[in-house]
């Protein structure tokens, strides 16, 4: 069996792209040909050569194209006319899109990831062309794939609610979480605080700058608790790299004094081998997301032992459940208050921070790879069944 996957969206450079699709990519490219060794594999990426630090399993090889798919248009005009013709020289049983799009024309069965439908829930939060392209093509490739895979049931229940799919036609497989993100001995957390210059107590956010992530919400919250004295020697640390439609967040900020002040710190991207420390080093995690797909901060986070404080809407409850406080996102006060008591209630926060802990445990991405495999083999499997009738 030859499975491709269009792997054009693996990103090892530090921009927005190297975020939560990106880490499904590299995982699911990384995993799945280990735990089937009897299967090859082949990702179609770009230009930009596989890192050294990147082990490929024996059953894993690379395409590499030759034009610059970093650039969305190339990228979109390559699924679409290369793609395909890639495939059937390849000779695959079938093709994987992991990122909601698959080409209008395939000579093998396809099966598509949907990671969320924010285009349509938050239209006003993407750029006009990508939400209509995103509309476009992510309706047709849910009708027209052999299989769906939705990262979470709320993702699974818009899929079918917007769409129109057949429920049977789409499966659920939930995100997981590198073992990389563990709790780190006071030693350790304490080195990375110097070589940070962090003192103080850290209210932490990760993840891309963009409107759906209504980071404005957070910053007014931590600025209602940042004027009282007893927060005084507590900073907001935001890390992540630009996506969508940022000004307002860093504006947010200056408005409120908080960027002159020093109480806000933006991080920029943080590098993979730190982001475990980052976690680590916070006495809360605020995640303040309008809609997710799911949600890996959150998950990460609460990996590492840090208290998790999220938003109630979406897939974050299916992620968090009742291991962190799920709060209604536009509401400041709310917000303010909970961040109030992880801060200042230890035994909560220790309460929040086991819980985490034993939640975080119950995804990995060994499952999710296990279970992806699962419905790619089901797919090919369907598919022979049927040619040989």
């Amino acid at each position: 069996m030859h499975i491709g996957i269009n792997a054009h969206l693996l990103a090892f450079t530090g921009n927005y792209r190297q975020a939560g699709l990106s880490r499904y990519i590299y995982e699911l490219v990384d995993l799945m040909p280990r735990l089937q060794p009897t299967t090859t594999f082949t990702a179609l990426t770009g230009r930009a050569p596989i890192p050294d630090s990147f082990s490929a399993a024996p059953n894993l090889h690379f395409a590499h194209s030759r034009f610059p798919t970093a650039r969305a248009p190339i990228r979109i005009l390559w699924e679409q006319t290369v793609l395909p013709v890639a495939s059937a020289r390849q000779g695959l049983d079938l093709l994987f899109c992991p990122v909601n799009v698959r080409p209008i024309f395939s000579t093998c069965p396809t099966v598509v990831t949907v990671h969320d439908v924010g285009f349509l829930r938050y239209p006003q939060a993407f750029h006009p062309l990508k939400r209509l392209y995103l509309t476009i093509m992510t309706r047709w490739s849910v009708r027209h794939a052999s299989h769906v895979i939705a990262v979470s049931e709320a993702t699974r229940q818009d899929v079918i609610g917007f769409f129109g799919a057949n429920p049977r036609r789409v499966t659920t497989v939930h995100n997981g979480v590198g073992t990389q993100f563990t709790p780190a001995s006071p030693d350790e957390k304490a080195a990375f605080r110097r070589d940070k210059g962090i003192t103080g107590r850290v209210v932490l956010y990760i993840g891309t700058l963009e409107p759906r992530k209504n980071l404005t919400t957070l910053i007014e919250a931590f600025s209602r608790i940042a004027a009282q004295p007893e927060f005084a020697d507590v900073t907001l640390l935001i890390g992540g790299s630009k996506g969508w439609y940022y000004d307002e967040i860093f504006a947010s900020a200056e408005r409120l004094g908080l960027t002159s002040q020093g109480r806000v710190r933006w991080l920029g991207r943080v590098p993979d081998d730190e982001l475990a420390l980052w976690y680590n080093i916070a006495n809360v995690c605020a995640y303040p997301s309008l809609y997710e797909g799911f949600g890996l901060p959150p998950l990460e986070a609460m990996a590492c032992g840090t208290p998790v404080i999220t938003s109630n809407t979406s897939a974050l409850p299916e992620v968090v459940g009742t291991a962190g406080i799920l709060l209604e996102p536009t509401d400041v006060q709310a917000w303010a208050t909970a961040l109030d008591k992880v801060l200042t209630d230890s035994v909560q926060a220790s309460t929040l921070s086991r819980a985490g802990l034993q939640q975080a445990s119950q995804f990995s991405w060994e499952r999710t790879a296990e279970e992806t495999a699962a419905v790619l083999e089901a797919v090919v499997a369907h598919s022979s069944n049927k040619k040989k009738r």
